[in-house]
Formats: structure tokens, C-alpha cells, sequence
């Protein structure tokens, strides 16, 4: 899987708990509950969303790894590839 179909997974599970978020909206290196106004249900929904696209478990011991987008984008691409 490439950069680009990654990205495309994070923005559509980011769309399906803030649906108004648009991706030239976020800063890639800020922190995405911040960046999208995500509280931890969010947060938690977003992360199953992406386990049901990718197939990958985020642990809660990761999620300090996962807090932006350039973050996510890169463990997943370690994970899928």
C-alpha cells in the first residue's frame, strides 16, 4: 500500500467521527485531537476506523505515536508494507 491510499484511509476514518473535516485543514504535525476538535470517544472511533480499513490495532501504549497525522501515516505504513 502506497503513501497516498494511507493518507486517503486516515482522512476517511477522520471523516467519519468530524465528517466537516477536510484535509487541507490539518496541520500534518499538530495533534489531531486538537486539529479536528476530536474528544476521546472520537479518538477511540477514529482508531477503530482505522483498524476495520486497515486490519491494524492501535494499543492504547501507542497512541503517544499516533498523535498527528504524519504520525499515523507513518506506523501504518510500517505496519502495511
Amino acid at each position: 500500500m502506497n503513501t497516498e491510499n494511507i493518507e486517503q484511509l486516515i482522512i476517511e476514518a477522520i471523516q467519519e467521527v468530524a465528517p466537516e473535516i477536510e484535509q487541507d485543514d490539518i496541520d500534518m504535525d499538530e495533534d489531531l485531537r486538537e486539529e479536528c476538535d476530536l474528544d476521546s470517544m472520537d479518538f477511540l472511533n477514529y482508531l477503530m476506523a482505522l483498524k476495520q480499513s486497515t486490519g491494524i490495532s492501535i494499543v492504547e501504549t501507542d497512541y503517544s505515536q499516533v498523535s498527528t497525522f504524519n504520525e499515523m501515516l507513518s506506523y501504518l505504513a510500517k505496519r502495511l508494507n
